[in-house]
């Protein structure tokens, strides 16, 4: 007789298994807590001799490299040149009653502090906190200009909300951003691409390609097949989003959207909404990813539409990080920053 055919044996498994588990994210915890108090600690000796006087500013690089030099020599390659200089900047970014997090590791805090605006700052640190981003996530997302994408759309309140929250889904507009970066596929530039091989190379890269959707996306399937009335359909991709509990739905263009787009998109969300859907779920969402868009024809062609439907617009490459950041400062200086 196998153990596994005992009742109440998986239920043993799982419990071991959980417990397992979190016991382990707790010790991850723990050391990066230590570390990261244990580095804020250096950044303040440091900051306070300085302060104190016991050397001019002109003699601050020598320093550090000095110390450098003397803690590598007693305690190894944790005391570089450039992990001092970012201990020091630690404490001075966060200071006492802004102590960085501790799920956060040492890793994620260098590249922080590579950030010179406090409010960029702000969002991807509670960003990377709460959709729990590796290292390589979170340096992708700077590199995609993140927070400026979504923040270009926004009042100041909003941008200061982002800042203080990150990006916090509780409606259909939260998933929104614009543009959408698929610069991950390393398309050539000059080279295209049909939509069936855009969909097939995204489906390829799942992983970022679900990290540039956001929090919550959990991937259903592709072409997926609808009938109506023997006519046969298939949406591109399919997803389910299990924060706001409804099917995603998403269609590929490579050149504008027409309004016979919009059209079938809307048919689309009829058939999930009344075919697919099972209690609990909350009307589907509809999103058309186009190279280009016009928007007095969107905005004609959804006129008294089903309001989950949205026309965004994504690029194979990285956005022009300086006139997302002018939008973003003349946002806020209109407002009276």
């Amino acid at each position: 007789m196998e153990l596994s055919t005992i009742e109440g044996y998986r239920d043993l498994l799982e419990q071991i298994s959980g417990s397992y588990t979190q016991g382990r994210l707790l010790a991850v915890q723990a050391v990066n807590a230590h570390i990261t108090e244990t580095y804020w600690q250096v950044g303040r000796h440091i900051v306070e001799f300085e302060q104190a006087g016991k050397i001019r500013a002109v003699y601050g690089t020598a320093l550090i490299n000095s110390l450098a030099k003397d803690l590598g020599l007693r305690h190894g390659k944790g005391f570089s040149r450039s992990n001092l200089v970012y201990m020091r900047l630690l404490y001075l970014r966060y200071p006492i009653s802004q102590k960085p997090s501790h799920q956060l590791s040492w890793s994620h805090y260098i590249e922080l502090l590579k950030l010179d605006d406090e409010l960029e700052r702000s969002f991807y640190e509670k960003q990377a906190i709460a959709e729990h981003w590796s290292v390589p996530e979170l340096k992708r997302q700077k590199a995609a200009s993140l927070f400026l994408r979504l923040a270009a759309s926004k009042d100041k309140a909003g941008i200061l909300q982002l800042a203080a929250q990150g990006q916090v889904t509780e409606q259909p507009a939260d998933l929104l951003r614009e543009p959408y970066v698929f610069e991950f596929l390393k398309i050539p530039e000059p080279y295209q691409v049909s939509e069936t091989q855009l969909e097939t190379i995204l489906c390829d890269h799942l992983q970022p390609f679900m990290l540039e959707l956001g929090k919550g996306f959990t991937f259903v399937g592709r072409q997926y097949r609808i009938t109506i009335n023997n006519a046969h359909y298939k949406v591109d991709l399919v997803f389910y989003h299990r924060i706001l509990r409804c099917f995603v739905l998403i269609d590929l263009k490579m050149g504008e959207v027409q309004h016979h787009d919009i059209g079938q998109m809307n048919l689309y969300l009829g058939y999930f909404a009344n075919e697919e859907n099972v209690e609990g779920d909350k009307p589907p969402i509809g999103i058309i990813l186009s190279r280009n868009k016009d928007e007095l024809l969107v905005e004609y062609a959804t006129y008294q539409m089903n309001s989950q439907l949205f026309v965004q617009k994504y690029q194979l490459y990285l956005p022009d990080r300086e006139s997302l950041r002018r939008e973003l400062e003349l946002s806020l200086r209109e407002a009276g920053q």
